[in-house]
């Protein structure tokens, strides 16, 4: 049971760097004559602009220390244009970027979708990439950014004009889920954590030990940092299980988690609980570890939005995979900034922007995956919609984020991370 806390293959070979996949339709429900004056926070948008051309920018981590998880998240990004192909009439134009897991290269790869007129981006995946990107290429230059997978607390604080979205959830609340987790499930009263060296694991890491000190009255023995992708983690694995703690809470990515996991399994194991975040919820893990890691329990936002079956099913069918964590996020990302350009009449940030709460919240016909030809039609006569995502039912807060969103708790079976609790968070 959930449990409630209140608070085709045409895009398969399209993941080289830059490149650009361009889809036309033939939907024919755009008459061509609207003035593009969409203001659709106001909810003024009039539509009318079938035939033109809707551009997204597309920036995730396809090398580097996250490119196991970040190739499949694009995969969901670019899958909508995948969906359209063919069903409407306008053509969509998506262009692709690496950060290669790296801020300079996020922020090169922004600013290359920039200066190429992309009004939207989705990405990044990295917390500590998007927090660049975000503070030095989109927001100075008026364009929109939402991530499906960068869960930094720090997010929802920029000062962002309204530029910055996210349709996955805050670490604020996986923080509180690894606490209860580690706690009421597993049954610990002290911990150590070991944390990537930059936003997503600080402050995953320090939400963790203030949930887990306040909330359950434990103690947090050892917050010890790592760099990525280093040749040994001996030294960090020694200062993090000094005093013995209960459980080990490991924030990081799969390139770094594959050495990490090596050296704890060579000498380190010592029977703890070990609690990974969704930075490691990599079903390849135990296999490049050589271990069953019996031991490990994961938590991870996960898809339970209305339109998630919908979601799964043209995931598979175009990849012939199941979609992992954050693919769902990614392509709901994708789909408002799509909708969001609709309304806007034009490829321009600042009327994206505008549009990105008309097209997702609440008020107007529902819509979700395998129904965005419908969407864009309805938007492109002015009608109100309200997008219901794959991961959540997609509403955005004044600080472009989520309203409500769930976490799975997942526990290695047989070498493959397997679901096995939900938590839930709402308004």
């Amino acid at each position: 049971m959930p449990r409630n806390i209140k608070r085709r293959d045409v895009l398969k070979g399209a993941g080289a760097t830059g490149a650009a996949v361009t889809f036309a339709g033939c939907l024919g429900g755009g008459n061509g004559n609207g003035n593009g004056n969409g203001n659709g926070g106001n909810g003024n948008g009039n539509g009318g602009n079938g035939g033109r051309e809707l551009k997204q920018g597309v920036l995730m981590p396809l090398s580097g220390d996250l490119a196991n998880l970040g190739q499949p998240i694009r995969d969901g990004a670019i899958l909508p244009a995948a969906e359209l192909e063919g069903a409407t009439d306008y053509t969509i134009d998506i262009q692709e970027e690496d950060t290669e897991t790296n801020p300079q290269a996020g922020i090169s790869g922004a600013d290359a979708l920039i200066d190429a007129g992309y009004p939207a981006i989705t990405g990044a995946a990295s917390s500590g990439v998007t927090m660049q990107v975000t503070q030095q290429s989109t927001i100075p230059n008026s364009t929109v950014n939402c991530s499906p997978a960068s869960t930094s607390p720090a997010i929802t604080s920029l000062e962002d004009d309204g530029y910055s979205f996210r349709t996955c959830p805050s670490d604020a609340l996986q923080g509180q889920v690894i606490a209860q987790v580690g706690a009421e499930e597993l049954g610990n009263s002290d911990a150590a954590t070991m944390y990537v060296n930059n936003d997503y694991g600080q402050a995953l890491s320090q939400s963790f030990a203030d949930t887990f000190e306040s909330e359950y009255d434990g103690e947090v023995k050892q917050q010890v940092s790592f760099e990525q992708q280093q040749s040994s983690y001996t030294s960090q694995l020694e200062s993090a299980l000094n005093d013995s703690p209960g459980m080990l809470v490991v924030i990081g990515y799969p390139e770094s988690g594959n050495q990490l996991f090596r050296d704890y399994y060579s000498d380190f194991d010592s029977g703890e609980d070990i609690v990974v975040t969704d930075g490691l919820i990599d079903d390849e893990l135990p296999d490049n570890v050589d271990n069953d890691m019996g031991n490990v329990t994961g938590t991870a936002p996960k898809s339970s939005g209305p339109g998630r079956e919908d979601f799964d099913e043209l995931y598979q069918e175009e990849y012939d995979r199941s979609p992992g964590v954050f693919n769902a996020h990614a392509y709901d990302a994708t789909a408002i900034c799509l909708l969001a350009n609709v309304y806007a009449g034009e490829n321009d940030g600042t009327a994206v922007r505008d549009n990105m709460q008309r097209a997702a919240n609440p008020e107007g016909e529902e819509f979700g995956p395998g129904e965005l030809a419908e969407a864009i039609e309805a938007a492109d006569a002015g009608d109100d919609i309200n997008y219901q995502g794959a991961s959540s039912a997609t509403n955005f807060d004044d600080n472009g984020d989520m309203v409500a969103v769930s976490y799975g708790v997942y526990e290695v079976e047989d070498r493959d991370f397997t679901e096995v609790d939900e938590v839930q968070f709402g308004q």
